[in-house]
């Protein structure tokens, strides 16, 4: 062999070995899990136009289910990935599923509101258990491309979200609230899916309980550092939350009233939002490995916000693709936020994907109720009028220290 050649094939087994770190299967599908997953729960807002009628609400009772769901799935979240960071749970996920697939069940039979809110509760919950367990092993099966592997596992329920108003435009609309409970099937295709996936989760855990632990990588930072910047990832995501909630919740009702579209074609605009936030989810994470996760940040938060000022006032079609720039640029700062807040805590990917989630969810819920009662009080063309200014918080990334130049210190 010469000498040329034994570099050559010295190299040949670290490509293939690096290759071969990152778990395709897994991660592709964590993330058509999740699609389902969110599929399931877009459905909630998606029907609000039918359960309105169906049980006479106003915007503001209208809000109060959106905030049972979510705080059903903020208070649980947290207490759930700190739990499994001390004892994993490979298989609860498919636990998860069920209260989801319960929560549908029930959603389908309501014939009260507060039965409508036991149910909603009950699918919060089953988020509640999926995302910070779902996280860990997008993270796992990350090969160490981190922001690539939440990008993945998080577009995929961003394409859910996308689709749950699509099925309730064709199926739920034309059937009405019963056939929430067809449903019920993607429940039991996810939980079987999570199923083999727990063994692959169970198998991995026995690997490196066999393995001595690896040092990790010390940043550096002060504990008022870290803190700060915490507290600036959890602004971001109120900043971010509260404005998807005001159009995931009210859009439909904005599109309807100001410029006269039916039920079906309102849906068809959330969609193209919620299309337009997968876009955005899946760019965030691997931008976010490319050029840095700080950088990432600036352009989410203030490059949307030129489409957020103008919102209010565009015509029909100009909002349309107003919504979608806003729905893209926006997005990109979830799975950024999630993997820098990681990096921020090591050792915590399960109560970090529980916070983060968990305070998604939470923020969307307090956001509905809040601009409900703002709509039914003013307007709800104020309503974006109001949220128009909210990517202005991220000005606060100025205080963020990067990570990426800590990394590279000697």
């Amino acid at each position: 062999m010469t000498q040329i050649d034994a570099p050559a094939m010295a190299a040949a087994p670290a490509a293939a070995s690096q290759a071969a770190a990152t778990a395709w299967p897994i991660l592709l599908s964590m993330s058509f899990c999740h699609l389902l997953n969110d599929m399931m729960q877009a459905l909630v807002p998606a029907i609000y136009p039918i359960l309105k009628e169906n049980f006479h609400l106003d915007f503001t009772e209208i809000g109060i289910i959106t905030l049972t769901y979510m705080m059903a799935a903020c208070l649980f979240q947290p207490a759930v990935g700190l739990y499994t960071d001390l004892r994993p749970k490979p298989y609860s996920l498919v636990f998860g599923m069920g209260f989801t697939l319960a929560g549908l069940v029930s959603l389908s039979l309501a014939g009260t509101y507060a039965w409508l809110l036991v149910s909603v509760a009950l699918i919060g919950c089953g988020s509640a258990i999926f995302h910070p367990e779902a996280s860990r092993v997008a993270r796992m099966a990350s090969g160490g491309r981190f922001g690539l592997a939440q990008s993945v596992f998080q577009v995929g329920g961003n394409v859910g979200s996308a689709v749950g108003p699509l099925m309730a435009a064709f199926i739920i609309l034309p059937w009405g609230q019963k056939s929430v409970a067809l449903f019920a099937g993607a429940a039991l295709l996810a939980a079987l899916i999570l199923a083999q996936i727990g063994h692959w989760y169970a198998a991995r855990q026995a690997e490196r309980a066999a393995r001595p632990a690896k040092a990790r990588p010390e940043l550096g930072l002060s504990r008022n550092t870290v803190v700060a910047a915490i507290a600036v990832l959890v602004s971001l995501s109120f900043a971010k939350g509260f404005y998807v909630s005001s159009i995931t919740s009210y859009f439909q009702f904005y599109a309807i009233e100001r410029f006269h579209v039916s039920v079906r074609e309102a849906q068809m605009m959330l969609f193209a939002f919620a299309a337009a936030v997968a876009a955005g989810t899946f760019l965030g994470g691997p931008l976010g490995d490319r050029f840095g996760r700080r950088a990432v940040l600036w352009f989410s938060m203030l490059g949307a916000l030129p489409f957020s000022l103008a919102l209010p006032y565009a015509d029909l079609r100009m909002t349309l693709v107003l919504v979608m720039c806003v729905g893209v640029v926006i997005a990109s700062t979830f799975s950024v936020i999630v993997v820098y807040a990681q990096e921020l805590l090591p050792g915590k990917s399960g109560l970090v994907a529980g916070v983060f989630f968990g305070l998604s969810f939470g923020v969307s819920g307090i956001g509905a109720a809040v601009l409900g009662r703002v709509a039914d009080l003013t307007s709800i063309a104020a309503v974006y009028q109001i949220c128009s200014f909210l990517p202005l918080i991220g000005l606060l990334v100025v205080f963020l220290p990067d990570l990426r130049s800590l990394e590279k210190r000697p």
